[in-house]
């Protein structure tokens, strides 16, 4: 039996549709059948991208995790200064966020399921190498005080984060519209680097 040639743009159809699915609907709601259908096409041509749901997620995992990663590292060095360092992981992160909300959706769904163990040894290794030469760096140049590394990621991303997620839902607890903008970003990265500053 001859083997069908894989099609990129029919791979990622069916990909950006599984995160689509899986971001209205959960991973409960989520199956290869129902994808098939939705993306319009038979569920041979699925597994023929994928060997079955599991992978197909795990996948997806990891791709969107890459993407968010390689995105959040563009111009960004560790031999950076640790204000100008932050100050360009906080742009990438809020362009890809902006650029990609569903991918942003997908990953904080995935954060809590088995799927995501392969992402955390990935992040590990590449994070660990890049960040931690950062964090060093920045500590030798007493920029940053000495911190552990769930401290320090907790006060230097936690708040961009929690103003992404308001700028998505576009309100926040007390205003009944919020949009992040260049000021707001860098009032609240001036009190973070404050925080971390020695």
């Amino acid at each position: 039996m001859e083997m069908r040639p894989r099609d990129e743009y029919k791979e990622q159809q069916i990909r950006q549709k599984a995160i689509e699915m899986i971001v209205a609907e959960g991973l409960d709601g989520f199956g290869i059948n129902k994808l098939a259908k939705a993306a319009g096409v038979s569920p041979a041509t699925i597994y023929i991208y994928h060997k079955d749901k599991e992978e197909l997620i795990s996948s997806l995992c990891v791709s969107v995790a890459e993407k968010m990663m390689a995105f959040s590292l563009q111009n960004f060095s560790p031999d950076m200064d640790f204000a100008d360092g932050l100050r360009v992981q906080w742009r990438n992160r809020l362009k890809y966020f902006i650029q990609c909300p569903l991918d942003m959706e997908f990953i904080e769904i995935m954060r809590y399921t088995h799927f995501y163990e392969k992402v955390t040894a990935m992040l590990t290794v590449n994070f660990s190498e890049i960040l931690g030469a950062f964090m060093r760096n920045a500590e030798g140049k007493k920029q940053l005080i000495p911190l552990p590394f769930e401290v320090y990621w907790a006060v230097a991303y936690a708040p961009l984060y929690q103003l992404i997620k308001f700028h998505n839902q576009g309100n926040s607890y007390v205003n009944s519209s919020f949009m992040l903008n260049d000021k707001l970003m860098e009032q609240t990265l001036g009190l973070v680097l404050k925080a971390l500053k020695p």
